[in-house]
């Protein structure tokens, strides 16, 4: 083999799009957002009101580095260790930092989210921070996250260890399952049609983790690799295939039942005028450009990559992370942005 197919350089460039996109998707999104402050009513400080998207965005885009590496093991198979562990082992301790700034960033969110929740106090004491905890869902919620995150972690410890020993699949599921518990706690716990709407607010967000943590898996570490990437590309196009429709089809309905579930606002006007119906046509956007790029990798690159041929993969994948990036600043917004007029 040549060295083009087995190499496993990291490409850092792609993390730094994707960070850097999803921080942008924040920012427009509180810039969306934005209100004017209402005379004799105590409101958080702009400060704590522009961080919490910000660490909430990290959150989740650890989340998806800690879920795409341990799915990596999963794509690349285990029957060729002495092909696959060069590559595994940059993604375990990988996976092993990204689960602790997981867990970290679910702290720093908590702390901030307790502060817009007492506006106006100059000092939070342990005190405060457990009665958000225990008065407030989004509290609890985040102290749970971060314990997954921490015991993602220490597996991923025992992975550096024993290495394929520990299953991935166990990571993955572990994964999957800390990602449960704060999608709940936004819009979905007041809708009508809560039964449904939790349904469907967790399949959103388990299958764009999948989409976007597999991809990204895959294009930072596997793109030098062209045996490795030949093999896994295939295995990735089906489960990408299905988080793609599900994404589309579960944030479209997530976003309508919130616009109709307000009675005082006609559904176009909630759509075009309020700043969750703006945000939500943000993320169809982005969703129907990450379509137009997947469908790309798909149909043109995918049948060259599996003859092991030189492709402009790395480029175009990095853009559609890119995009997918900004579509999870948009999302982190959408979660809490109102459904009146602006």
């Amino acid at each position: 083999m040549t060295r083009a197919e087995t190499t496993s350089q990291v490409r850092w460039a792609t993390l730094l799009c994707v960070v850097t996109a999803g921080l942008l998707g924040a920012l427009i999104g509180v810039a969306l957002t934005a209100s004017a402050p209402i005379p004799g009513v105590v409101e958080p400080s702009e400060v704590v009101s522009a961080a919490i998207p910000i660490v909430r965005v990290l959150m989740d885009l650890s989340a998806v580095a800690t879920i795409g590496l341990a799915l990596l093991s999963v794509l690349v198979g285990y029957d060729r260790p002495k092909l696959t562990e060069p590559v595994l082992r940059k993604a375990r301790p990988a996976a092993v930092a990204a689960a602790l700034v997981w867990a970290a960033t679910s702290v720093v969110a908590l702390i901030l989210q307790t502060a817009e929740f007492k506006p106006g106090t100059a000092t939070l004491t342990p005190s405060d921070i457990g009665t958000y905890i225990a008065e407030v869902g989004a509290g609890k919620a985040l102290v749970i996250v971060a314990v997954l995150a921490l015991l993602h972690a220490g597996l991923g410890v025992f992975a550096l260890r024993k290495g394929e020993k520990v299953p991935a699949e166990v990571r993955v599921g572990l994964g999957m399952f800390a990602l449960l518990p704060l999608p709940v706690t936004g819009h979905a716990s007041n809708w009508s049609y809560h039964d449904y709407t939790m349904i469907s607010m967790e399949l959103h967000v388990m299958s764009a983790v999948a989409w976007c943590g597999g991809l990204g898996a895959m294009i930072v570490l596997l793109t030098a690799n062209r045996t490795l990437l030949a093999y896994a590309l295939p295995r990735f196009s089906k489960l990408a295939t299905l988080c793609l429709a599900l994404s589309a089809v579960t944030g479209l309905f997530n976003g309508i039942v919130e616009i109709l579930a307000n009675p005082t606002i006609g559904f176009w006007a909630g759509l075009f005028t309020t700043p969750y119906g703006q945000l939500m046509l943000l993320k169809v956007l982005c969703t129907g450009v990450i379509a137009v790029l997947a469908a790309n990798l798909r149909w043109r690159l995918m049948p060259r990559i599996m003859r092991h041929q030189r492709t402009a993969i790395a480029s175009w994948a990095t853009v559609e992370l890119a995009v997918m990036g900004l579509a999870f600043g948009f999302a982190v917004v959408l979660t809490r942005a109102p459904v009146t007029a602006s």
